[in-house]
């Protein structure tokens, strides 16, 4: 049996991948902050499903999470999917908040895959996927930390996509675009291209399967995005001042 390990797979699109990879005869690990969320999303595949409650930011937890559930199963896949976001899009930003973001979005990606490399290495084989966002291409306006980390979580991986292949052991970053998750609920703005969790999870697993060294998505949103990172930057801050772009707030 196969297994497999998600961050934040109690809510959104981590529990999403958990319910599939459950469905398809996985052994999956997931954790969270919170048992009630797991004991309320998981009503079925619970004998599949373990529950590890870890802050992911603590590296001391998240590494002893993922390796007594190798022990007893071996890993073949790592998800690093926990992240959390702004509520409101400020310009001056939530320096606290901020701070703590870093430690999620891009810290708990490391020390998840720190924890798994202790045992795909020995084995010479394995996966890791990390869920970055298409917000890691350009530097949007109040979201800064959000970018900043999810840009990191980008270039990570490219790294070790490059250092890891002579280990046998694929990395894959997915940049999604607004997803319906309790993430983006607490937006107050337009979100383009809007997708629910369920479809995200199943182009997301796709793109686990074929081994992409990354996918981003929706296609469209996501090559507009790019062109954007293209511009030069003064027509890039030109455009994203615009009011019709620019979805911070004074405070």
């Amino acid at each position: 049996m196969r297994a497999v390990f998600i961050t934040g797979g109690t809510t959104g699109i981590g529990m999403e991948l958990a319910k599939i990879y459950a469905g398809r005869g996985w052994k999956v690990g997931v954790c969270g902050r919170e048992r009630s969320k797991f004991e309320e999303n998981f009503e079925i595949h619970r004998d599949n499903v373990t529950f590890y409650q870890v802050d992911v930011s603590d590296r001391t937890q998240l590494k002893s999470a993922i390796s007594n559930f190798s022990k007893t199963t071996g890993l073949d896949l790592l998800i690093a999917n926990a992240g959390i976001g702004y509520k409101f899009k400020t310009k001056v930003p939530d320096f606290e908040f901020s701070y703590k973001m870093v430690h999620v979005n891009l810290l708990g990606v490391m020390y998840a895959f720190e924890a798994a490399l202790d045992v795909m290495i020995p084995q010479s084989k394995g996966q890791l996927v990390a869920i970055s966002s298409i917000a890691g291409y350009n530097g949007l306006p109040g979201v800064s930390a959000y970018s900043a980390t999810k840009a990191g979580v980008l270039k990570f991986c490219e790294s070790l996509h490059l250092d890891m292949r002579q280990f046998n052991i694929n990395v894959t970053t997915i940049c999604p675009g607004f997803v319906d998750t309790p993430l983006t609920q607490s937006n107050h703005h337009p979100m383009p291209f809007l997708m629910k969790a369920p479809r995200a999870a199943e182009l997301i697993f796709r793109a686990i399967e074929k081994k992409k060294m990354v996918y981003a998505f929706p296609f469209i949103f996501s090559i507009l995005v790019r062109i954007l990172g293209m511009l030069p930057r003064t027509w890039y801050r030109f455009l994203m001042n615009r009011k019709v772009l620019n979805y911070s707030r004074e405070s």
